[in-house]
């Protein structure tokens, strides 16, 4: 008996079949459209060239001003106690770098420091007046920062009464009073019962030295404040011990 061989026929699957009819048909896309597409795929390129180039350029900004605010830094600790022109000339250089972090690095992370530092330093050579403009510079340009803000409006309230501006100086102080974050409101409240009472104002100065003592009984300064509040509190007692009196108007004082 003779066998016939038998040939079986391949047939690509269905799903095989519709793939490559998938692929045909971009293939054909592609060639229809490769203008467009080499745009697409070159704009995308070069964005991708912009983003990678904006993180290097940063990178080099916040390297080269964190080494300038590090000599600064570094002039700063140097300045010897027994070398008064050594020193005054260190501190100088101290500015001078400060201000080259600040305005030719603006972006960088070590600018926002490094303009406080520069108030700082400005104060320290007596030109309270740039130490002014450096700090309120600070809240203007750094508002968010709210736990360093308090330092900042400290500092300028300070430069303020340098200046002998005890109004602008209250408003600094009480502009810490207001922000949610800042960690020196204990400081704040005895520094404004100091300036009511240069202002002879002693109501004024009894109730700061009272906030501070109720809201921060375990700060440093309640201690101190609670003794000014009894001096203050011991200049409005005669020594019989009652409280002082306004006489009715129209009648006169007992002399």
């Amino acid at each position: 008996m003779a066998y016939r061989i038998r040939h079986e026929t391949k047939t690509i699957p269905a799903d095989e079949a519709h793939l490559l009819s998938g692929m045909e048909h971009l293939l054909i896309w592609l060639e229809q459209n490769r203008r467009n597409v080499l745009i697409g795929v070159l704009a995308a390129a070069l964005a991708l060239a912009a983003v990678v180039g904006a993180l290097w350029y940063d990178a080099r900004q916040d390297k080269a001003a964190a080494d300038l605010y590090q000599q600064a830094a570094q002039m700063s600790l140097d300045r010897p106690t027994d070398n008064a022109a050594k020193a005054e000339d260190n501190l100088k250089q101290t500015i001078a770098l400060y201000r080259r972090v600040v305005e030719e690095h603006p972006r960088s992370r070590s600018a926002q420091l490094a303009l406080f530092q520069l108030g700082n330093a400005l104060v320290q050579v007596n030109d309270v007046k740039g130490g002014v403009e450096a700090y309120s510079k600070y809240v203007a340009t750094y508002g968010t920062n709210t736990m360093m803000l308090g330092l900042v409006h400290q500092r300028l309230a300070y430069a303020h009464l340098l200046n002998g501006n005890r109004e602008a100086a209250a408003k600094a102080f009480l502009a810490v009073m207001t922000l949610p974050g800042a960690l020196n409101k204990d400081h704040v409240l005895f520094e404004l019962g100091k300036l009511e009472e240069s202002l002879s104002r002693p109501e004024g100065a009894l109730a700061h030295y009272q906030d501070l003592v109720k809201v921060f009984p375990n700060s440093p300064l309640a201690g101190e404040a609670m003794v000014r509040m009894k001096a203050l509190e011991a200049k409005q007692t005669p020594a019989s011990g009652a409280p002082v009196t306004s006489p009715p108007a129209g009648v006169p004082a007992k002399r």
